[in-house]
């Protein structure tokens, strides 16, 4: 399989918000900045690409029957091994992130791309898929917590735009979140078939 097609395909064709919809509790709950926004996908591709490549090289060893409760394990592993670096090294995004650095366990991402990628592929393409696939989430976690940020409080990375005085508070709040996935969702798709 090409590599480069591997991690294009998780960016764009495969994108996890925008065309295949999943992770949707981090994504309306983490992107009311593109701080947050991007530590989120950030730290998911983290333990997508380690959680990949674990699975790719143990898949032979582990019994059908246990499969999934194996794929968790790891899984956990290195969200906790994530969750531990971001409390001592970025305390304030860590803070700001919650609940939801913990549920990168139950992320469906994860657990799918274990499931219909690393477990049927070699370690490098794995490590590939978890790049693609982690970079297309973070780049839309981004930019939807980018959108909502400027619309909602006048500001980008927390760098005010002098704007904030004309910025209706709703798009920091949970309406906003589905108004702007919904149409960077129709945009993004309009965008990929050309």
């Amino acid at each position: 399989m090409n590599k480069l097609k591997i991690i294009l395909d998780g960016i764009v064709k495969n994108n996890p918000t925008f065309v295949l919809v999943l992770g949707m509790c981090p994504t309306l709950g983490t992107t009311t900045s593109a701080e947050n926004g991007m530590g989120m996908g950030l730290a998911t591709m983290a333990v997508l690409v380690m959680s990949n490549l674990v699975i790719s090289l143990v898949k032979n060893i582990i019994p059908d029957k246990v499969r999934i409760p194996a794929f968790i394990v790891i899984i956990a592993s290195f969200v906790t091994i994530i969750q531990m670096l971001m409390q001592a090294y970025a305390a304030p995004l860590y803070e700001s992130l919650g609940v939801f650095i913990p549920l990168i366990v139950v992320n469906c991402i994860i657990l799918g791309r274990a499931e219909a990628f690393a477990s049927k592929n070699g370690a490098l393409d794995s490590i590939l898929d978890g790049i693609g696939i982690g970079l297309g989430f973070t780049a839309s976690l981004t930019t939807i917590g980018a959108v909502r940020e400027i619309l909602g409080n006048g500001s980008i990375f927390g760098v005010n735009l002098g704007i904030s005085n004309v910025t209706p508070l709703v798009f920091v709040l949970a309406p906003g979140g589905f108004l702007t996935l919904g149409y960077l969702m129709v945009l993004f798709n309009k965008l990929a078939k050309k």
